[in-house]
């Protein structure tokens, strides 16, 4: 058993920095952040999404520090939309962005670190209503007669 001490006491000192690495979340400077939010951004205004939101998420979520939601017209153009961000943040350096939902394209989301972006159908973007959920402000949308019933 003494053998395996040495090597047992540098694994279980890996793991406890693995943890440690993990716990702590480690954000981006805000100039990087405010960068990558503008291209994604730009990348979608370019492509014509539709009702492209922001959410700032920094100091409410430990996951990502902005969350975008935007709308396509159809499948094609989710899908679109998609693949043309993902080239653009693989030609500025941030190639590791991870993708979901593009077998489908009724909802994509594109993991970019610091920025999480939610790419939507309009009808499912209506159904989840992810806005609505991350927001802390009531719907500035929502008409008088919407908030009586």
């Amino acid at each position: 058993m003494s053998e395996r001490t040495p090597a047992l006491s540098t694994e279980l000192s890996r793991r406890k920095e693995q943890e440690t690495a993990a716990a702590v979340r480690v954000t981006g400077d805000d100039a990087h952040v405010e960068e990558l939010e503008t291209l994604i951004l730009d990348s979608l205004e370019d492509d014509k999404a539709e009702e492209v939101v922001a959410i700032d998420l920094r100091g409410k979520s430990s996951v990502t520090d902005i969350m975008i939601v935007a709308s396509g017209r159809s499948a094609r153009h989710v899908s679109a939309l998609a693949d043309h961000l993902v080239r653009k943040l693989k030609e500025h350096g941030q190639g590791k962005a991870r993708v979901e939902g593009l077998q489908t394209c009724d909802w994509v989301l594109i993991d970019a670190g610091d920025v999480i972006v939610h790419l939507f159908r309009p009808e499912v973007r209506s159904f989840y209503n992810l806005e609505k959920m991350w927001s802390v402000e009531p719907d500035a949308t929502a008409s008088p007669e919407a908030t009586a019933q």
